[in-house]
């Protein structure tokens, strides 16, 4: 924008809001009708108005419907190649599938894509960014896309980077109990289904009792969810392994740049709404202490210290639901091992798992694209 001469109003002043909005990124949210472009709206209209038009895109059947973002109506628009005329930055939360085929048409239109499919994320060309992490990744954009990572990955991983920045990770073994939102509203439809058929009952006493009373409404769960913990979460990989496994190994090691580093993950579905949780068992490359991971987890951005066991205070889903940070507590020193740490971890996977973190991205992006 050229500066206004002294003592005369600026172009924007003088042609009024639209001009000054248009002089902001536009962006567009593709996939605004899904549970996380839902979340992902709430959160553009609580932080900084750092955008200017914000244009909602959801498949043809969803055209037309109308969404509230930042105290407006706004209608959404059929995903089309067109839907990204002008736009500066797209935030993409579609199935892989769809990602595939209009990440690279949004990128070709001009736009820095922001995905949360797993399409991307392990290219090298690709980074995967945690703005608390490694925001510098962001500005090194090859394919002018940046990833978003996994919802479990995201649950647990801003406390560790905190962690070792200042002891250096050298191992790393969790186990998720990932809530049923992570599946998708197939996953809560089903959990609250299974819920009813069991509630009042005696069920749970006797082999393969709840499974009768649930029938036919797995949903996309292998085994019942309801008064049940399921150990699986993703499609089968080599060997035995899930995907969602396999995501916490490989993405752990991008977002922390360590690509040697070991990782071992178990991911169980647990009959939680929404909020993932691990127990995390981090080795480190020097000697640690509860007092010296107390301090270094009060002060990190993006997270909150609950851990107080003598007066029952640790995280739990049912408390942390809603809210952004990721929740630390029962952090104890190893018995066997002096350079590793116990943890217990919460973070709500629709919010800092999935759009928190797309829109701290984009911010990022944003303030680049002004700068």
């Amino acid at each position: 924008m050229i500066p206004a001469e002294a003592g005369r109003p600026s172009l924007a002043d003088t042609l009024g809001t639209d001009a000054r909005t248009a002089a902001k990124p536009q962006l567009a949210v593709v996939g605004a009708t899904g549970a996380v472009g839902s979340v992902l709206l709430g959160i553009l209209s609580e932080r900084a108005d750092i955008w200017g038009e914000i244009r909602l895109i959801a498949s043809p059947r969803s055209a037309g419907r109308k969404l509230t973002v930042r105290g407006a109506e706004v209608e959404v628009v059929a995903l089309s190649e067109e839907a990204f005329d002008g736009i500066d930055v797209a935030m993409f939360d579609v199935p892989d599938e769809v990602s595939a085929q209009w990440v690279p048409v949004a990128v070709a239109k001009g736009a820095v894509v922001i995905d949360n499919a797993g399409t991307f994320r392990l290219d090298p060309d690709v980074p995967l960014v945690v703005p608390e992490i490694n925001a510098h990744a962001a500005r090194v954009r090859p394919r002018g896309v940046i990833a978003n990572p996994n919802c479990t990955t995201l649950s647990m991983i801003v406390a560790l980077g905190a962690l070792h920045a200042e002891y250096g990770l050298s191992e790393l073994i969790v186990s998720s109990y990932q809530a049923v939102s992570g599946a998708g509203k197939a996953g809560v439809d089903t959990l609250r289904a299974q819920l009813s058929a069991v509630s009042g009952t005696e069920l749970g006493n006797t082999p393969g009792d709840v499974r009768r009373a649930v029938g036919d409404t797995l949903g996309p769960f292998p085994a019942p969810i309801a008064l049940n913990v399921v150990p699986w979460a993703g499609s089968l990989r080599e060997d035995g392994w899930s995907s969602e496994e396999l995501k916490i190994r490989d993405e752990s090691r991008k977002i922390l740049g360590l690509p040697e580093l070991p990782v071992t993950a178990t991911c169980v579905r647990v009959p939680v709404i929404t909020t993932h949780s691990l127990t995390v068992h981090a080795r480190f490359e020097n000697e640690v202490t509860v007092a010296g991971a107390h301090e270094i987890l009060a002060a990190a951005p993006g997270v909150v210290l609950s851990d107080d066991p003598a007066e029952d205070e640790y995280p739990t889903p049912a408390d942390v639901v809603g809210t952004d940070p990721t929740w630390v507590g029962r952090v104890r020193r190893s018995l066997d091992d002096p350079r590793a740490l116990e943890l217990f971890v919460c973070g709500d996977n629709l919010r800092k798992g999935a759009a928190l973190n797309t829109a701290q991205i984009g911010e990022l992006v944003a303030a680049e694209l002004q700068g």
